[in-house]
């Protein structure tokens, strides 16, 4: 395998990479900043799920792997060539190291404990002494590996609460299911009836895996499959899309039921607490790194 790296103004960072990918045979292409590091490091990205507000840096470094060298070479002769590639470089070209990328991406996810005697661990690892309650989880094209905070702190919430609670868990809705992951330890701990939404149908399908894996029942489906009242609805989401999904979360919460919202971070509980506020107060439960999870009792 040849990396072949380019050193590309902004403006020429979106049609560079389109055409590596598009018509030049590049297996991969990844852009970053060339003066990370530096005391010309520029910010691109804000808060998790904003969009950047640029293509690409001012100076960006564009990787691109293919698979011979001589691909690597036509590739980059090409763009030069062309006008509008106006102060693209080509920096290097070099082979890069034959790696076992399945096992190198495997040792980075080890079992993690969730709450004492509950964990993840993943399905090329033995599971840890003393575990009672287990998710057998892999990474996959869905979010929710259990190692981000505000998963973490979903599944403690449960963890902490089924003994006092999960006789009422008789309808459950984990609302923008990723994985599955939350819906899966909530059936764990007593809850039936689980219903797991997503707008991404990969989501979907990740989610009835994992359930599977895990011997556990649920229905995962888009998210015109949540219908009526749960005693318990979690939803993981953003700041920005729980304060959007307010009345419609809110209106699926049974009385006396519990709305569990995490991917906030902390200085956004303000505005969550008031968005919630015609329909049930919100609380600070938990906090992870940044991150809090908000819990409300349905009146």
């Amino acid at each position: 395998m040849i990396e072949l790296l380019l050193l590309a103004p902004e403006d020429a960072v979106e049609p560079v990479t389109d055409a590596l990918i598009d018509e030049l045979g590049a297996l991969s292409a990844s852009v970053e900043d060339a003066d990370a590091d530096t005391e010309a490091e520029q910010a691109l990205f804000g808060e998790p799920g904003m969009a950047a507000p640029a293509g690409g840096w001012k100076r960006s470094r564009i990787v691109a792997l293919f698979d011979s060298e001589q691909a690597a070479t036509e590739a980059g002769t090409l763009l030069l060539a062309q006008d509008w590639a106006k102060g693209l470089a080509l920096v290097s070209m070099r082979p890069v190291e034959e790696q076992d990328w399945v096992r190198l991406t495997q040792s980075q996810f080890a079992p993690v404990e969730i709450a004492p005697g509950f964990w993840i661990v993943p399905s090329w690892h033995e599971v840890p002494a003393g575990a009672r309650r287990v998710i057998r989880l892999d990474p996959g094209l869905a979010f929710g590996t259990g190692t981000h905070p505000t998963t973490r702190m979903c599944l403690r919430w449960t963890a902490l609460q089924a003994a006092a609670l999960a006789p009422r868990w008789s309808r459950v809705l984990d609302y923008g299911c990723g994985s599955g992951i939350l819906a899966i330890g909530a059936a764990l701990h007593g809850a039936t009836s689980i219903d797991a939404v997503d707008i991404d149908p990969a989501a979907v399908e990740a989610t009835r895996a994992n359930a599977l894996r895990n011997g556990v029942t649920l229905v995962a489906g888009l998210p015109e499959r949540a219908q009526g009242r749960y005693p318990l609805v979690f939803a993981n989401i953003l700041a920005t899309p729980l304060k959007l999904l307010a009345p419609l979360l809110a209106a699926h919460v049974a009385p006396g039921g519990h709305l569990v919202l995490a991917g906030i971070l902390e200085r956004q509980a303000d505005e969550l607490t008031a968005a919630y506020a015609p329909w049930l107060a919100l609380r600070v439960a938990d906090r992870d790194e940044g991150w809090v999870l908000m819990t409300g009792e349905m009146a």
